[in-house]
């Protein structure tokens, strides 16, 4: 394809945000700076409900010290938004897009992003505009396809294993029940990252339960009062999205009035029913007196100091490849190859099609998941940990000889 004459580039954010999505952003702008025939970098204030109200700022002109600290900074720096675009909510964004002069779209995002820039993508062919729509990729819950993992997931993992060390701890100096409801909806990746933080035998979480395998509030009770036994305390990390024995969800089935967003998904992140309904089932069915939950909820993306160096390595350079991407192709999404692990770990970037990502979630694997359906493999710490970074050693005396 040839290039195309001078014109204006708009990146957005949208969904969840994230500890990294900022470096994406940032990676973003510092590679369309080298190309002469992008004039402008807009930034679209709050995702595509910013473009469609031609509501922007001007990403051009801020200082390498602002862009450094943005890319350190958690959250989404410009906004975000769950609108899910159909064909007409596009056809009024490109006419901004026109009388802007935009021709480069820079998407950072999950896969209802993808399909938006899918949709943007085919509205604008059958309008005959010529723009180049790529995607970022972005998601704590690591559950795009094509990509080995998402930016984003590393830096929410090493949040969540350094909250279940502490928890452990914790848990260790007042025994007990102690219940971890993670985010993660349809995919156990980030629940997962629970068990990263494990160096001795008898550390927590001790059962960990992931969406992809469903469990009966009978078999639960067995498998804590089992721990119990052994050890005399019990550390449990739950994914939101934990299901029954049948696939339901056990937060729809609590939920009386569930609240659906933009793109039907029911609100799970933002409330402690499913905590306390569990904490509630142990205390019944085992009679333990001390039981404790806690919901992460929405402190797993956007904590601050927190970021893993390879995820946001890794994020800054998926912005930076958008935009290479930008100057060959008319669309795509940007994905990552694992090339190496443990210490000789390493990635290569690639461009896959919108479609391929578009709407369509990974679930954790098999092989990552143990037979009984509560704990995680050797695979999967193999998988994740090179991710993180290197996580908080800690001592326990408690363990030591009696005298």
């Amino acid at each position: 394809m040839e290039t195309f004459p001078k014109a204006n580039a708009v990146v957005g954010q949208s969904g969840g945000p994230t500890g990294v999505i900022n470096a994406s952003l940032v990676g973003v702008i510092e590679e369309v700076k080298k190309y002469p025939q992008i004039e402008k970098i807009y930034g679209a204030v709050h995702a595509v409900a910013g473009m469609v109200k031609d509501d922007f700022i001007d990403l051009s002109k801020l200082s390498k010290k602002t862009l450094e600290t943005v890319a350190q900074s958690p959250s989404s720096a410009i906004g975000t938004s769950r609108d899910k675009p159909d064909a007409e909510y596009c056809a009024k964004i490109l006419e901004v897009f026109k009388k802007r002069n935009i021709r480069y779209f820079f998407y950072i995002g999950g896969n209802d992003s993808a399909n938006t820039a899918y949709i943007l993508n085919t509205v604008a062919d059958e309008m005959k505009f010529d723009i180049r729509s790529f995607h970022v990729p972005k998601t704590v819950d690591n559950d795009l396809l094509v990509t080995d993992h998402c930016p984003g997931y590393g830096t929410a993992a090493k949040f969540v294993s350094c909250a279940l060390i502490g928890d452990d701890l914790d848990n260790r100096a007042l025994t007990g029940v102690k219940i971890d409801v993670i985010m993660g909806r349809h995919a156990g990746f980030l629940t997962a990252a629970a068990a990263l933080g494990k160096t001795r035998d008898d550390d927590g979480p001790h059962l960990v339960y992931m969406p992809e395998r469903g469990i009966s509030m009978d078999k639960f009770a067995d498998d804590v009062q089992n721990v119990l036994s052994r050890l005399g305390r019990c550390v449990i990390a739950v994914s939101e999205g934990i299901s029954d024995e049948n696939g339901v969800t056990w937060a729809k089935k609590l939920a009386e009035q569930a609240e659906v967003d933009a793109h039907g998904n029911i609100q799970l992140s933002g409330t402690g029913a499913l905590a306390d309904f569990l904490a509630g089932e142990i205390k019944t069915k085992l009679k333990v007196k001390r039981v404790r939950a806690d919901t992460f909820g929405y402190l797993q993306r956007s904590f601050p100091g927190f970021q893993s160096p390879v995820d946001v390595n890794e994020a800054r350079l998926c912005g930076r490849y958008a935009v290479q991407l930008a100057m060959q192709h008319d669309n795509g999404s940007v994905a990552i190859k694992r090339i190496g692990n443990g210490d000789d770990y390493g990635v290569e970037l690639f461009r896959t099609e919108l479609k391929n990502v578009a709407e369509k979630t990974k679930p954790m694997p098999a092989e990552f998941i143990n037979a009984e359906g509560n704990g995680v493999t050797d695979a999967f710490i193999e998988y994740a940990k090179p991710l993180t970074g290197k996580l908080p050693k800690t001592e326990f005396l408690g363990n030591y000889p009696k005298v």
